[in-house]
């Protein structure tokens, strides 16, 4: 498991350099595409709040991203002091273009299962996910040792 989390943390590393991002703005980024790929709109502050970023940070995260051409942002209709951070329909194909390689060897990978093995792999990556959010938070949670 810590292999693959390993070759996981260098592959956003090799794909961020890619993009001519960086790690976290990748990871920003990955948030706008989910918030996207769902319908939902994603508003500045919750992208700190889920990069565990200050909005400053996010400031400059996102002007990184609109200067690259992968996000825009627009004043929120609802409350005009928000901004709804909006993925470009140009930089969709961009990112796929990294991505698809992976996602098609990923898509081969799943046809070797049948629906039951597959349903049990998404229980396990989904409590174990859950799971490792829960051991993140406590590890944060607690103070750092003092020397």
């Amino acid at each position: 498991m810590d292999r693959m989390i390993a070759t996981a943390q260098f592959g956003q590393q090799d794909i961020a350099r890619r993009l001519g991002l960086n790690v976290t703005d990748l990871t920003c980024l990955g948030f706008v595409i989910e918030a996207s790929m769902a319908g939902t709109s994603l508003v500045a502050g919750d992208l700190a709040q889920q990069a565990r970023l200050t909005t400053g940070a996010v400031t400059g995260v996102l002007n990184r991203l609109e200067k690259a051409g992968y996000i825009r942002r627009s004043p929120d209709p609802g409350d005009r002091r928000r901004v709804v951070v909006v993925m470009e329909e140009e930089a969709r194909e961009r990112v796929l273009a990294v991505y698809g390689p992976v996602y098609q060897r990923l898509a081969a990978l799943f046809a070797d299962y049948d629906t039951e093995e597959i349903a049990v792999l998404t229980d396990w990556f989904t409590r174990a996910r859950e799971l490792f959010g829960e051991a993140m938070q406590e590890i944060r949670a607690e103070s750092p040792r003092e020397q």
